[in-house]
């Protein structure tokens, strides 16, 4: 199983440049605009945090951004070694923030030398709430062909289509994909809630798609083994897998792109599966969408197996697992007691409306916590439309050139000393009550501020409602069932059931 998950790494906190008395230096660096002039425009941030009007009376004129890229070859090499390796992927940001005294710098992205041609893997690292904003003003950044970065696999791996999430909000196809998948949602919001409570794996194919994958026993017994190894397949490149000796994994993962020929023959299973079971939802995407049958089937295929079911199994885990550590008792207790008193007021049952907005806050909050700490997918990715004057904390600015690639670090990001009070703490209610709720518009897991809705011009996540919905509901039925439950690794240590009152 390849995950997307970050990994726990130690450090120092960050300081935001620009916060008081913190010491600027102007670095040697390398400029990606040096020796030619041009205009730029100023991109403030519309979402920055409360700072002293000294660190606030005004903008400071753009310096360039420290960093570098090292020689060719030999610079992205080290650079992909202490990404996967010496430092891992939490520490390697860390560190160069660090180093550079800023929390934005060039830096080298994997996937790098030998085998990736035409990758280019220098990027503009960002790892605070408020220069990352510039990721999701669509005038400043495009998001073609950059969901996991420099690379982008072959489409041969969704069948020739470009799905919707590798497209940029200006082409049209971005709207029309944009609306099927959201119009797919919102059909299935119906069944959503008893398909899940019935088993997560069936849930995802049978909600969003109508089709039950034991209709055909091949689907019904590998289908999600089959959308696994085909998104392994296309993140392998990029991830840290640790399941074998790190230069072996240097030799044989990370060294050359995998050929969607491995997995074809059980795409294509996958595809007929869709294309005959799931008609109805196919052709909702033709009809009503003015999508070519293949493009519709692709993209429900690439809705399930990446951004359902490769999100899912990474989210849920790690929710599950950080309210179930040995020294979480207490909470526990609050969630069990929270969850009970709310489903009082439903009949029991667990549901879109036992977990709608106010009725659970410290489930819900608890949700957002690990979404914070935890994103599933802790890269974002833009390329600049044009220059621009990159603000961070404090008006901070630095020279971004057109051309050049933007990638923003969740983890570190949304862990901001600049915004969030005891930043690398798991706090689970956090985000309760009013001013709680204010610092959901620095929570950013779904390609966009919590506080912002998916809409056909932007590229947030279709399902960002559903998600947060469904995880608060994977905890309600929990405490439904169990007064209590521990785990470790990934396993149950404890599981009490529920008893009668």
């Amino acid at each position: 199983m390849v995950t997307t998950g970050v990994e726990d790494g130690g450090g120092g906190v960050i300081v935001a440049t620009g916060d008081p008395g913190f010491d600027l230096q102007v670095e040697e660096a390398m400029d990606g605009a040096a020796g030619r002039a041009r205009h730029v425009c100023t991109y403030i941030p519309a979402m920055l945090p409360s700072f002293s009007p000294a660190a606030t009376a005004a903008a400071t004129p753009p310096r360039p951004i420290p960093g570098g890229y090292g020689i060719p070859v030999l610079g992205p090499l080290r650079d992909r070694l202490d990404y996967f390796w010496f430092q891992g992927p939490e520490e390697f940001f860390r560190r160069r923030a660090a180093q550079h005294r800023s929390t934005v710098f060039r830096a080298n992205i994997p996937p790098t030398f030998p085998f990736f041609l035409g990758v280019d893997p220098r990027v503009v690292a960002i790892v605070d709430t408020a220069a990352f904003t510039a990721l999701f003003d669509n005038t400043l950044v495009d998001k073609r062909d950059c969901l996991i970065g420099p690379y982008n696999p072959s489409d041969s791996f969704t069948g020739g289509t470009r799905v919707g999430v590798y497209l940029d909000t200006e082409e049209p196809e971005h709207a029309r994909t944009k609306a099927y998948a959201m119009e797919l949602l919102r059909r299935s919001s119906r069944v959503w809630a008893p398909e899940f409570l019935a088993g997560v794996d069936t849930m995802l194919t049978a909600a969003v798609t109508g089709a039950d994958p034991a209709a055909e026993s091949l689907v019904d017994r590998f289908g999600f083994y089959i959308l696994d190894v085909w998104l392994g397949l296309q993140l392998v490149p990029t991830q840290k897998i640790g399941a074998i000796p790190q230069p072996l994994e240097e030799l044989l993962l990370h060294s050359f792109p995998f050929p969607s020929i491995i997995v074809k023959p059980g795409y294509d299973i996958l595809y007929r599966f869709i294309e005959k079971h799931g008609a109805e939802a196919v052709a909702v995407g033709v009809d009503s969408h003015g999508l070519t049958v293949k493009d519709a089937v692709n993209n429900i295929l690439f809705v399930l197996g990446f951004n359902a079911f490769g999100g899912f199994s990474v989210f849920l885990p790690f929710l599950v697992l950080e309210i179930g550590k040995a020294d979480a008792g207490a909470l526990r207790a609050r969630l069990r007691d929270e969850v009970r008193a709310a489903l009082e007021e439903t009949g029991g049952e667990v549901g879109f409306a036992a977990v709608a907005k106010g009725r659970m806050p410290l489930v819900r909050s608890t949700v957002y916590e690990v979404l914070r700490t935890r994103p599933p997918v802790p890269l974002q990715f833009g390329r600049a439309r044009q220059d621009f004057v990159l603000r961070s904390h404090g008006g901070e600015g630095f020279a971004v050139a057109r051309g050049e690639m933007l990638c923003g670090y969740q983890p570190l990001a949304m862990r901001d000393p600049a915004v969030f009070d005891r930043p690398e703490e798991f706090v689970p209610d956090r985000f309760v009550g009013e001013e709680g709720e204010k610092l959901l518009s620095y929570v950013y897991w779904s390609n966009g501020p919590e506080t912002d809705d998916p809409a056909l011009g932007n590229k947030q996540c279709a399902a960002k409602d559903a998600v947060i919905a469904t995880a608060c509901m994977l905890v309600a039925e929990l405490f439904r069932r169990y007064d209590d439950f521990q785990c470790q690794g990934t396993s149950f240590t404890k599981l009490h059931k529920r008893q009668p009152s």
